[in-house]
């Protein structure tokens, strides 16, 4: 199988994960006890463990690697340049998240505030097989990408869409 088939098929999955997680969190996951706040805050703690899991890695590699030790860059095709990158993705996605969760949580919250507490476990599960497979092969790191990227669109259009009807 190709590289290209390979990230289609990771993209799509993706898609079905994002769509999985939103149903699932305003289906079944009722919280009334949270307040919004509460739950959005929860929500958030999962991608943020998982960021600082990555900033760990990173800073053992620079810790043990005396080349590096004093902030030089890695070497091109070294695993810490492959988590550097995945760290820098991994940023990347959770500015986006901070940036819509809140507001389609908001707008989504008539139907189950459950929906960004999904999106939180389900990016932190994503971005581990995003971590993981970045190492195994880069083609495999497409349904981490795209199951934290194409979740956080999904609950946006949903709550904008929601929103205008």
């Amino acid at each position: 199988m190709g590289k290209r088939a390979k990230i289609g098929i990771g993209m799509a999955a993706g898609v079905v994960w994002g769509v999985l997680l939103i149903w699932i969190g305003a289906a079944f996951v009722n919280i009334p006890i949270f307040s919004f706040t509460w739950t959005l805050a929860l929500a958030f703690l999962f991608p943020g463990l998982v960021l600082a899991a990555m900033i760990g890695r990173l800073a053992q590699h620079r810790y043990f690697d005396v080349g590096t030790i004093d902030g030089e860059p890695f070497a091109p095709d070294s695993a810490a340049a492959v988590d550097a990158r995945i760290l820098q993705n991994t940023v990347e996605q959770s500015v986006l998240a901070l940036l819509l969760w809140p507001v389609a949580g908001h707008l989504l919250a008539v139907d189950g505030p459950g929906v960004v507490l999904c999106l939180g476990v389900g990016f932190a599960i994503a971005r581990i097989c995003f971590w993981i497979g970045y190492h195994i092969s880069p083609p495999l790191r497409a349904f981490g990408f795209a199951g934290t990227f194409y979740p956080t669109l999904l609950a946006a259009g949903w709550a904008v869409l929601w929103w205008v009807i």
